[in-house]
Order: structure tokens, then sequence, then C-alpha cells
């Protein structure tokens, strides 16, 4: 056998992986040929042990030594129990059956007259302390707590933070311990007391404080204020000095357990004010230490009841942060800054200046952070300038931030105009700057504000017009071109609008054919700028005057009739029969009238979303949802009934059903037009125009959302009282949104999913619910488990009684499952009542 040194000089010098594979295979033979041969050797034993140890670095099985750990355990050596303890912690968890027998080697330890051997006990217990072994030996750690030795005591606090939160049922035996550990005036015993304490009030708030531990804790504020007040203002100390500042890691706890005994009470806010106060002016900023204790300071005003001042002192603070060179400085300050915006908005805005500087940081991570902080400072008052830094901001921006800075900068447009010939010059720079990343939501936003803005269309053809000359390479830029040029056409030929020293060259109709020409083929022209473009260009046919352009427009649908993409083609040959009725074709393709705009219906088609389907269109379920659903989650009792997914697993049930489900039983009116009577009242139907022989058709989503662009505007649907909405979760960037609608026969409830992040991407998603026994639940598929940023995602539930009428109100459990930024799966669950 080779001793630890020789088997890892063996390892390093192996040259391939398969030379470093054949020395661990033929190591890992030779001990387990060694633990066959039960030597009765200690040292032979710990040497195994050690190489085992060394194997599991190197991400080898070692299972196989598990047993032989609990050997070393036993002995009466301290280097063979201190090797076991460390092999016991890092080859098993507290998941292995063996781990229940180490048990009575802990007790044993525990127990030990050497405090060392005790501390070793004490550290594995801390670390693979399961539930059973917590039970047997939490009197012995109770016992060591009051313990005069110092060293045994800090790591038994330690030990007790483990145990409480594997068996929460045992924390009120280590209460009144952990009050007395802060009389301690070893250093490291109070860290640990705290620690304990910490985790204690933070159980507590997680279970909604139905213990009341951070009321019992709230007494010893003064004593905590006194040990900090003591701490901050101390000489130099050598024992407890880092870099000329008094133990920092027991100033940041003390501040962290102030933070959770003062949320949400005024009084004890008001006694930690001033210690506050005095760390957050006293405390040297120069040194890494003395930001650590800054930050812990600011979370703590800032979590707690502070008075204004004092919450701007926190701000002020982290604007300091933002001029350190530091980038983890910078970072931090920006993610609590994030957070602070919606508080005190006037405090950040001071620091503004400086944080749109760190737009040009080299760090990605940085950039982001402040672009996230640069939009929630977006108001009124400033929105001209950051507008304008931001849109230089993005002229240089990596790709992975124009789509969501695209749609902010929108939105902020749409809200905080100074006025509509601002907004158009900053929806043209944008389009311009990065067309090709503007969603469809915020193009039609701009489409409708020219719309609905009779002033401005002259001027937004026009420039429009001139930026498509210079570039036809954004897609976005191409889309609102095409519409606003094939819709205004004749203004933009009249000219007029422009101020003095922006006047172009007059534009020519068969300019106007030449760009159209020119846009469909080009190599940027994809299947929507082709179908934008062509039916422009048909609307065109009647905005120009000259015969020939007509004509060249004519020839250019036609040149599309045998298109290989069977849209293009069908639009090409409809719109190209046309020709043959005149009167018809200027009648369809008059100009659209302007869209009803509400204030619900800004960008992003708030209000098109509230006239969704109450179901929406329902997809081939690709995964069925789990039909372990919560049983005996509201009342103890087992017979509450499951989901009745049946109908979804077998994919059978039809849209008209599950409507007709929901409308009560009524068969939801047939949406089939009969066939059209002739040719011409196909065309007419095309342009959803009023005819005789055809049935007119209700504007779909999408032509809501987009104001219609490819076809003649009908006028909306009046929009009705939506049933009320209730927030039901909003933690991590994902908000769940329930809409109740009632009827006869039940209760139907919308489920709206709404990723707030900017970046972060949600995936799995899903969601669970259970009702009481009395009722019975129908939930449907979510429409889709994957959310960037913005986007919504919905999920329809179906309530009916057993017996009796609906319930007047409403209660469920809700599991909500979902993954951020490719992090493990999270399961939240919520109880939700509606609200009276």
């Amino acid at each position: 056998m080779s001793s630890l040194k020789q088997f890892i000089r063996n390892v390093r010098a192996a040259k391939t992986i398969a030379d470093e594979r054949a020395v661990v295979q033929k190591e890992s033979a030779a001990i387990r040929a060694s633990f066959r041969e039960e030597s009765h050797n200690s040292n032979v034993r710990r040497n195994n042990v050690a190489k085992l140890l060394y194997l599991f670095t190197l991400g080898e099985r070692t299972h196989f030594g598990q047993i032989e750990c609990l050997k070393l355990l036993a002995s009466p050596r301290f280097a063979d129990k201190r090797l076991g303890y460390l092999g016991t912690m890092l080859l098993l968890d507290e998941n292995q059956e063996v781990l229940t027998l180490v048990t009575n080697s802990l007790s044993n330890d525990l127990k030990h007259s050497n405090q060392y051997i005790v501390g070793l006990a004490l550290c594995t217990l801390g670390n693979i302390a399961s539930v059973e072994m917590s039970r047997d030996l939490f009197p012995d750690i109770e016992t060591i707590l009051s313990s005069s030795n110092p060293y045994i005591r800090r790591k038994a606090a330690l030990c007790a933070m483990r145990i409480c939160h594997k068996v929460p049922d045992l924390q009120e035996h280590f209460f009144e311990k952990a009050k007395l550990l802060l009389t301690d005036r070893n250093h490291g015993v109070l860290l640990c007391g705290m620690t304990l304490l910490v985790s204690l009030c933070e159980a507590d708030e997680e279970e909604g404080g139905e213990q009341g531990v951070v009321e019992m804790f709230r007494p010893l504020v003064p004593t905590l204020v006194k040990i900090l007040k003591g701490l901050s203002s101390s000489g130099y100390a050598p024992e407890h000095d880092v870099t000329g500042i008094t133990d920092p890691f027991l100033q940041v706890k003390i501040l962290r357990l102030l933070r959770a005994l003062g949320r949400g009470d005024a009084q004890t806010s008001e006694q930690i004010n001033d210690i506050l106060a005095q760390v957050a002016t006293n405390t040297d900023s120069s040194k890494n230490v003395g930001n650590s204790i800054l930050y812990e300071a600011v979370l703590t005003i800032l979590d707690i009841e502070a008075d204004s001042g004092l919450r701007v002192l926190g701000v002020n603070i982290l604007g300091k942060f933002l001029t350190n060179k530091d980038n983890n400085i910078r970072y931090v300050a920006l993610n609590t800054l994030i957070k602070v915006v919606a508080v005190e908005p006037n405090a950040v805005q001071r620091h503004r200046n400086t944080i749109l500087d760190c737009l040009r940081d080299p760090d990605i991570s940085i950039r982001r952070r402040a672009l996230d902080l640069s939009f929630t400072l977006i108001n009124a008052d400033n929105v001209r300038v950051l507008i304008r830094e931001l849109l230089s901001f993005l002229e240089v921006a990596d790709a992975e931030f124009k789509p969501i800075m695209t749609s902010q900068i929108g939105i902020a447009a749409d809200r905080f105009a100074p006025n509509k010939r601002w907004h158009v010059d900053t929806m043209l720079r944008v389009l311009k700057l990065a067309g090709n990343y503007v969603k469809e939501q915020i193009l039609s936003s701009f489409v409708r504000l020219i719309a609905t803005t009779p002033e401005l269309q002259t001027y937004a053809a026009q420039k429009l017009y001139a930026t498509l000359k210079d570039d036809i390479s954004q897609e976005g830029l191409s889309l609102a071109g095409a519409w606003v040029i094939g819709e205004y056409g004749d203004a933009l030929l009249r000219g007029g609008q422009y101020e003095e020293e922006e006047l172009v060259k007059e534009v020519k109709q068969s300019d106007i054919v030449d760009l159209f020409t020119s846009i469909l083929n080009s190599s940027y022209a994809g299947q929507i700028v082709k179908e934008y473009i062509i039916t422009s260009a048909m609307k065109l046919t009647t905005r120009l005057t000259e015969p020939a352009q007509i004509e060249r427009l004519r020839r250019l649908l036609e040149s599309n009739n045998t298109n290989l993409d069977v849209e293009i083609q069908q639009r090409a040959v409809e719109y190209g029969n046309l020709f043959a009725y005149d009167e018809v074709r200027r009648g369809v393709l008059e100009r659209m009238p302007a869209p009803e705009i509400r204030e619900e219906q800004r960008v992003l088609g708030e209000a098109t979303k509230k006239r969704q389907s109450k179901v929406p269109k329902m997809k081939k379920p690709s995964q069925v949802t789990e039909q372990d659903m919560l049983l005996d989650l509201m009342g103890g009792d087992t017979n509450m009934p499951a989901t009745d997914l049946s109908s979804t697993i077998n994919g059978s049930q039809h849209n008209a059903d599950l409507l007709a489900g929901i409308l009560d039983g009524a068969q939801p009116p047939s949406t089939t037009s009969p066939a059209p009577a002739s040719n011409m009242s196909s065309i007419m139907d095309l342009f959803d125009t009023s005819s005789t022989t055809a049935t007119p058709q209700p504007p779909s989503q999408q032509q809501a959302q987009s104001a219609d662009l490819f076809g003649g505007m009908t006028s909306p649907p009046p929009q009705t009282q939506g049933p009320a909405v209730h927030t039901a979760f909003d933690k991590n960037g994902l908000l769940v949104t329930l809409s109740v609608q009632r009827a006869a026969a039940g209760v139907s409830v919308m489920a709206r999913f709404r990723n707030t992040g900017n970046f972060e991407r949600l995936t799995d998603l899903g969601l669970q619910a259970a009702v009481p026994k009395s009722q019975k639940l129908q939930l449907q598929p979510i429409s889709t488990g994957e959310l960037d940023g913005g986007e919504e995602a919905t999920q329809v539930m179906r309530i009916i009684s057993v017996q009796g009428p609906p319930p007047p109100k409403l209660r469920l459990r809700l599991k909500v499952s979902y993954a951020q930024a490719g992090s493990p799966a999270v399961i939240e669950q919520v109880d939700w009542s509606e609200p009276a």
C-alpha cells in the first residue's frame, strides 16, 4: 500500500485522463482489498480513509468506505476520530441509512472530557444532523450550551441552529439558552449566539409570527444596541481588529439581528435609529470591511420603520458605493437601489448621473442592473434627459439588451411623453437603432399613436420615408414605414409639415414605388415585411394619381401571384382581382378610422388582454398535469375530490365543449361563415366590410393588438366591465393574479402568470390547486410553460359545488412551480381567499 502523498504524486504525474483513471482504479481496488482484510492497524485504516477523501475531491465513488469512517469514530485516538469525523461529514449525508450508527458515537463524544473531541462531534452533528438524530441528541446540546468552555459553547450554538431548522418543535428548548449567550464576553460565543437568534427570528417570520419568537426577543434590543455602540466607538483591540475596525463580523451580525427585531415595529425601530445613524456616519468606507458594515446598516435602515432622514442617509451611502472602483460594491448598490426607488424616489434621483455613468461600465452585470434602475427612475420631469441617455446606450448596447430596452422605452414614452411630436420622434429613433428587436405590441402602439394624431400623420410619413431611404435593414422600421406610407401616402406627397431646417427634397410618386420595390426585393424582407409591403402597395393604388405608377404597383402585386409562400400568394391574387372593380377598390381601401384609445388600452395591449376570452385557445397538451392534487390540504379530509383532468388527459375535449362548460352549458355561437355567393362577396369579406351575403367576422385578438395593420379597420367591440382581479402570488419576478367570474352553475377562475423581471427567463411554469371537500375543481393546462420578461401565460379553473349553490367566497390552496435562469425548480405554496 502506498502512502497518501505517494498516491497524490501518482495522480498528478498522469499525463492523460486514461493514465489518471488507471491510477485511481488501481488504488481503489487496493483500498477495497485492504478493507476486506479487516486489519486492526489504525494507521492503515486512517491512511485508507485519507485516500478516500482525496478520491472524493476528485469526484470518484467512495461509498464503500463509509463503514471504515464509523470504525475510526470508535477509536480512542484523537487522530483517528478527527479523520473519521471529517470522512463522516464528507462521505455521508442525512439521507444515508448508515447514519443511524453514528448517533451512539456522537452521544459518547459529546460527553467527552477533551474539548476538541466534543468540538469534532458538534461540528459533525451541525453538518449532517437528520430529524432522528436531532431528536435523540438535542438534550446533550442543551446541556453543552450551559458549559463554561467558550470553545464548545459557540459550536453548540451553531449545532442548535441546525437542530431547530430540522425540527422546529424543539425551538422552545433553546430560547432561554440563546438569550444567555448574548451576555457572554467572548466575541465568538456572541457571534454564534446571534446567528442562532437570527435563524430563530427568520423561521418565525416565515411562519407568519405564529410562535411570537420575535416578540420574545425584542426586549434584547437595548443590550444589542449597547454592544454595537461599544464596538463602533472602541479603540484599537488587537485580538479583534480587522484593518482598523473592531470585529466587523460581529457588527454585521448585530445589525442583521436588529433588522429582524425592528421590522414592522415602530417602537423598536425608534430605539435602533440613533445607533444606525452613528454606525452609518462613523464607519470608515475606505476599506472593504467598513463597506460591509455600511451595507448591512443600509439594509437595516431600509427594512425597519426608520425616519425619512435616516432613509436618505442610507440612499446616499448607496450612491457613494456607486463611485467605488470595486465592481462587487457597485453591483450590490445598484441591486439595493432598485428596491429602494419605490420608497425614496427623490433621494435616488439625486444619484441619477452616477447611475447613468454605470451604463458605460465594461462589466455586463453592472450595465444590466444600471439599466434596470434607470427605467425605474423615469418620470414626467426627467423623461427627456433619461430617454436621451438610454437611446445613446441603445446605439451601442449588446443584442441581449435591445429587446427589453425597446419595450421599456416604448412604455416610458407612452406614459410620460411631454408631447406627441416628441413621442413620435423617440419611437422613430428606437426603430432606426433597433428595429429588429421591437416587439409587436410596441409597434402597434406607435401605429395607433400616428393614426389618432392627424396633425402628425404627414410628419410621420415623411420622416419614415426619409429614414427608410437610408436604411431598410431594420424590420420594425420597414413594418411601421410600410403601414404609415400605405395609409397616408397622399399626405406624404403634399408635404409641408417639416420645420424649415428639416426640409427635404420633394417626394415623387415614382420614388415611393421605387422604395417599396427595393424593400420587397431586398434580402432583409422577411415574410411579414412582404405581407405589409403588398398590402400597403394595394392601398397606394388609391392614394397615387399617376396611372403609370398605379400600373407599376399592379405589376408588383402580379409578380407575387406565384410566390412560394401561400399567404403572400393569396394576398397578391385577391388584391389583383380588385383592379376589376374600381369603385369597390376605392371603398374598401379608404383610410382606416382612428381606433378608440382608452386609458387602460396603452402600451402592451393591457385592455386587449382584458378582452381576451376567459378560456384561451387550447393547445394540445404536451405534458399531463400531475394528479397528486394536494389531497387533504383544506380541512383534514382525505375524501376531497381530485381535479377532474380525464378529458384533458385523453385529449378529446374540444374548445367548444370547454366554452360550453364555462358558459353554463350553452353552446357557443357558430363562427363559421356561410359560403360566399360570389367572388365579389369573398373580396368584400376579405376586407371586413359589410356585405349582404357574408356574415361579418369578429376581429381576432391579433387584429385588436396590432390595430388591424393588414386590412380594413372594423370598429372595436364594446368593452364590458371585466371580473375583479386579485393578486395571489408575487415573488422572484413571477406575478400570479386570479380573476373570478360567477355563473349559476359554478365559478370560473382565470389565473394569469406574468414574468415581471426584465431579464430573467422563467421555465417549467405550473400550477396545482385544491379546494374544500364540498367543491369540485376542473383545472385546464397552462397556455405555456416558459415566459420571457413581460410575457404572460393563462390557465383556467372551474369550481362547482357538490351540493348547493356556488360558494360566496372562494378558498384555494395553490402550488406554484417555476425555475429561474437555469436554477433548480422552485415550488411555492400559498393559501388564497377571495376578498369580500
